[in-house]
């Protein structure tokens, strides 16, 4: 069976990680049958980090070329859609994974110390309690100079927030009064755009990204028929 591994659930969300919550949630809908496996990514795993996934001889990282294997050597949640489909899909699944993923770093990991509190407790849990704090404090400047790397960093927590609200809208404006993004069914952009939406409004992580994202009424009734319909198994917050 396959078998995924990724960061210990937390928060009552399907993962704290965007990209693990992703993925997890393209194999429910695509109906693979997969196990899970936990821990502390160690450089041994492919790129040197969660999710990846270990399906027989295969070990594979990064949830985007993942989601590309199980495509085809499963299934295909966007057989059907059509080229301008598939192109605004990848267009959004770039906003939420390149763009809007960092300002949302920057809530967890920089903006105040109450979120950066919730996040010691929330995404190392992994972690023995009696070096969490140490280890967590030594990590926190390598992930802070990655959002500054990416060039978010570089901006004030204002202009921070007013990008990942443009993304908002963004999202908002796309899904507009449908079921999923692109219609009627769930494709490869309702993994994704859950994944990322839990991570905003379901999470003990506070910032005017999250108020403008619990303002919208079609993304939080999108997140909630997501975690009715596919983790019935989970108390999702």
């Amino acid at each position: 069976m396959l078998k995924l591994h990724q960061f210990v659930r937390s928060w009552g969300v399907p993962n704290q990680s965007h990209f693990c919550c992703k993925l997890e949630t393209y194999l429910r809908m695509a109906g693979i049958k997969y196990e899970i496996e936990t821990g502390i990514p160690s450089m041994s795993a492919p790129k040197g980090k969660f999710p990846y996934i270990e399906d027989g001889d295969t070990i594979l990282g990064d949830s985007g070329f993942i989601v590309l294997y199980l495509k085809k050597k499963y299934h295909d949640l966007d057989k059907g859609l059509s080229e301008a489909e598939l192109a605004l899909s990848l267009a959004m699944q770039r906003l939420l994974e390149e763009h809007f993923f960092w300002a949302t770093m920057y809530s967890r990991w920089q903006y105040t110390d109450a979120n950066w509190q919730a996040l010691k407790q929330g995404a190392f849990l992994a972690v023995p309690l009696s070096i969490r704090d140490e280890a967590a404090d030594s990590y926190r400047p390598v992930i802070q100079q990655q959002i500054y790397g990416h060039g978010m960093g570089r901006h004030t927590a204002e202009e921070i927030f007013a990008l990942g609200n443009q993304d908002i809208d963004v999202l908002s404006a796309c899904l507009g009064d449908k079921k999923y993004f692109l219609g009627d069914r769930p494709t490869t952009l309702d993994a994704c755009a859950f994944g990322f939406l839990i991570n905003t409004i379901g999470v003990p992580i506070e910032s005017p990204i999250k108020e403008h994202a619990l303002s919208k009424n079609n993304l939080t009734n999108f997140v909630n028929r997501i975690k009715a319909e596919y983790y019935q198994d989970l108390q999702v917050a």
